[in-house]
């Protein structure tokens, strides 16, 4: 008898396939939150992998700030026409048009904090009792507090300190009126995971990954894209500089690292050596210590 050995990739890639599965069989209205960022288009092919030949059963969810890369937002499109798959989009203007947030002011604003107002409105609005996200444990301190099936309250809360215990991959998804989960298949993944399964599956991304030309102002060590949505200081050059990303979010909060890496071969290397770790040049997270925990607790993602 032969024996049948799986690589590490392919052992996480069995796993997610299981969660994304788990959900399908526990939640009876769930769906799968959609940045147009690498880890959420890695979830969207674990999921096309999970129930192929059929279409991936869950609708798509993206928040949309308004202040979102216009290569992202193209991807999204393009994407979502090509699974097949139904596009719900929460926008974050019209909560701040009807009054539920309140928009910040000043050099350093943004909507990040904001878009938890949207998302938890979204959830209530189509009753969803599940969202899967693409977050990991390896990105930040606060997400490698999360479970695999992490509960919120009826408020949209998470409590790190009062979670369910998940042994031998036993997923507890019980829970009551108006509360849901947050599900994340990657959780025990790390960066180069990801860039090494894109690289094996030849996952399609958005351009803004790959190295190239783009106007940029150093804020807070770091070079943040030029937008029409930022207060450029009269201290702040703008400069032309060959960046890329690694992390993406919205265009006022993104900052990019100077890099020749134009292909998934050149990411790879590239990651393997960073000493810097990804979410280091996110403008939200630099806020404070604990700037993510405190907005998880309040509903983020």
């Amino acid at each position: 008898m032969s024996n049948y050995n799986l690589t590490h990739i392919k052992e996480l890639e069995a796993e997610a396939i299981y969660i994304l599965r788990e959900v399908f069989a526990q939640f009876e209205n769930p769906a799968i939150l959609f940045s147009g960022g690498k880890d959420s288009i890695c979830v969207a092919h674990l999921a096309r992998k999970a129930f192929f030949p059929s279409k991936i059963p869950f609708p798509f969810v993206h928040v949309d700030t308004g202040h979102n890369f216009p290569e992202t937002m193209d991807f999204r499109n393009k994407y979502v026409e090509e699974l097949g798959v139904k596009l719900i989009v929460g926008s974050v203007q019209k909560s701040i048009d009807d009054g539920a947030a309140a928009e910040e002011k000043g050099k350093n604003a943004n909507r990040n904090a904001i878009q938890t107002v949207t998302l938890l409105d979204t959830i209530e609005e189509h009753g969803f009792d599940a969202c899967i996200g693409g977050a990991r444990r390896d990105e930040e301190k606060a997400r490698a507090k999360e479970r695999f099936f992490s509960h919120r309250d009826e408020f949209g809360q998470w409590d790190p300190k009062n979670q369910r215990p998940e042994l031998w991959n036993i997923f507890n998804g019980r829970c009551h009126q108006g509360e849901h989960f947050r599900v994340f298949p990657l959780s025990n993944w790390t960066e180069m995971d990801v860039w090494q399964y894109i690289l094996l599956e030849n996952i399609a991304l958005p351009s803004l990954y790959f190295a190239h030309e783009r106007q940029v102002i150093r804020r807070n060590n770091t070079w943040l894209p030029v937008s029409d949505y930022i207060q450029i200081g009269d201290d702040e050059e703008i400069v032309t500089k060959k960046i890329r990303f690694r992390t993406l979010g919205d265009i006022t909060i993104t900052g990019g690292d100077e890099s020749d890496a134009d292909t998934l071969e050149k990411i790879v290397d590239e990651v393997a050596s960073a000493r810097q770790t990804e979410r280091g040049n996110r403008e939200d997270d630099k806020r404070s210590e604990t700037s993510m925990e405190d907005r998880k607790k309040q509903g983020y993602f």
